[in-house]
């Protein structure tokens, strides 16, 4: 027969109550049956000393009782659907877990289902507008690619809101093209600023000649006004800037940008606009101190999506033999690594990759030690702000939860192609999708900031010991 929730209630108290009481009346009589020696403040010394253990026993099986089938199944049920609502999960509700609330696990289920079939209907929708709004992009990057002119709209605070495959081509010269990066980081400030401040009115557009930030390559640049829109285009004539003929990349771009407020204190900027770069390393073995980098692997992710295109899939030589059992792993071998870049040379491009970005890796400590390292070397400072997915996931679904990479891309419904599983590029994609769907969820929980997020994430660092 199911019993109701409140009856199941009643009668765990019902029946602490009374097991104290029968505790209490033991601990009575024997404290009476030593009377009879004549000690009777020894006796009723023991019989409080009996009736406060026993009561504490009861207390705490009754806390673990509580504990296990109560407050643990309702974090449960809260998690679930908050992960439903807010990442796009189709996350089963565990019956069997909640068995003990009543219907309170039905109704969230019927609730859920609910939810996930509208916004099914609604996806669908989306999709299919998505689809046609993407294959007009596809056609609109072939079309710019066709003409040899490199394109790169800038947003009021100098940072990079669109470029196309062209451009691409021009900014790699300089450095990895990013999207959101501050244009200075590509053009030499000085000279590009005092074009842009030419524009005005009247005059919609400033030839100039500008050098790159490092001093080593000169453009020729079209400095033109944007009409409907704040901030200006860049524009670089191909013939002058060794584009490839056949180079074509995604258009990338994020109108967002022109709408930005002024850059925040990091610990009072808002999650959606926080720039992240997720990451991974495969090594020769699991010793910081010891062992080399063999692979570096990073996407970026921008306003809460992964940016296409702008990823770093780096080869390393370690210098050294890969141990047999590490190639087992991550399935790199010293003949794939024998024309890599060293780690000094690698560790520096990823350094520049991430530059003005929180750096986002599950058990970060362990990958941040080898960057450290060869960053003392290289004379880098690898002072970025840090977020681990292992203490997000602890945030989200409590620190009782398993929080390796499998456990949570499967609890956020993400795929990792058996393939790619332990290859840096393809753990750091992984981990990237699930930041994106933590990212949500993070801010319906009311952290709605970078900081809210640290001071959260700070009270599970001894999980840090999860390895992925």
């Amino acid at each position: 027969m199911s019993l109701s929730l409140r009856l199941r209630t009643f009668l765990m108290f019902f029946g602490s109550a009374t097991l104290c009481a029968g505790l209490v009346a033991v601990s009575h009589f024997f404290a009476l049956s030593r009377l009879e020696d004549g000690n009777e403040g020894s006796a009723f010394l023991i019989s409080a000393v009996l009736s406060g253990f026993a009561i504490l026993a009861v207390t705490t099986q009754v806390w673990f009782l509580f504990d296990e089938n109560v407050a643990k199944p309702i974090e449960r049920l809260a998690a679930t659907i908050r992960t439903r609502a807010h990442a796009g999960v189709d996350a089963l509700v565990d019956l069997h877990d909640a068995r003990f609330l009543g219907d309170l696990g039905p109704a969230v289920e019927a609730v859920t289902g609910k939810l996930t079939k509208v916004s099914t209907q609604t996806d669908d929708a989306v999709a299919t507008e998505t689809a046609r709004l993407m294959a007009e992009k596809a056609h609109l990057a072939m079309l710019l690619t066709e003409i040899p002119v490199a394109i790169i709209l800038v947003s009021p605070n100098h940072r990079i809101m669109l470029y196309d495959g062209q451009a691409a081509d021009v900014l790699g010269q300089v450095h990895v093209p990013r999207l959101s990066a501050s244009v200075f980081e590509y053009f030499n400030e000085a000279e590009l600023r005092a074009a842009a401040e030419q524009l005005s009115a009247t005059k919609s557009e400033v030839l100039a000649k500008v050098q790159c930030s490092q001093g080593n390559l000169r453009f020729e640049l079209r400095v033109k006004k944007l009409k409907q829109v704040p901030g200006y285009m860049i524009l670089v004539d191909g013939t002058k800037a060794h584009i490839a003929p056949d180079a074509e990349r995604p258009l990338i771009y994020d109108f967002d940008l022109t709408e930005q407020d002024a850059e925040h204190a990091i610990e009072d900027t808002p999650l959606e606009d926080l720039r992240f770069v997720v990451f991974d390393t495969e090594t020769t073995g699991l010793m910081p101190n010891k062992d080399e980098i063999v692979q570096i692997g990073a996407v970026r992710v921008v306003k809460g999506r992964i940016v296409a295109g702008e990823r770093v899939d780096q080869l390393v030589n370690p210098g050294r033999p890969i141990p047999p059992a590490s190639t087992k792993v991550h399935k790199i071998s010293d003949e794939m690594v024998a024309d890599a870049p060293y780690a000094g040379e690698a560790v520096t491009r990823f350094h520049g990759f991430a530059r003005d970005c929180v750096m986002v890796a599950h058990n970060a400590p362990f990958d941040m030690a080898f960057l450290n390292r060869h960053g003392r070397i290289c004379g880098l400072d690898w002072d970025h702000p840090m977020l681990d997915t292992v203490l997000l996931s602890a945030v989200l679904f409590g620190d009782t939860e398993e929080h390796s990479l499998d456990a949570l891309c499967k609890r956020l419904d993400i795929k990792i192609d058996p393939e790619h599983r332990h290859t840096a590029l393809g753990d750091a994609q992984a981990t990237a999708e699930a930041l994106c769907k933590m990212l949500p969820i993070l801010s319906s929980r009311g952290y709605a900031t970078f900081g809210d997020v640290i001071r959260q994430t700070r009270k599970h660092g001894r999980l840090l010991k999860d390895l992925n």
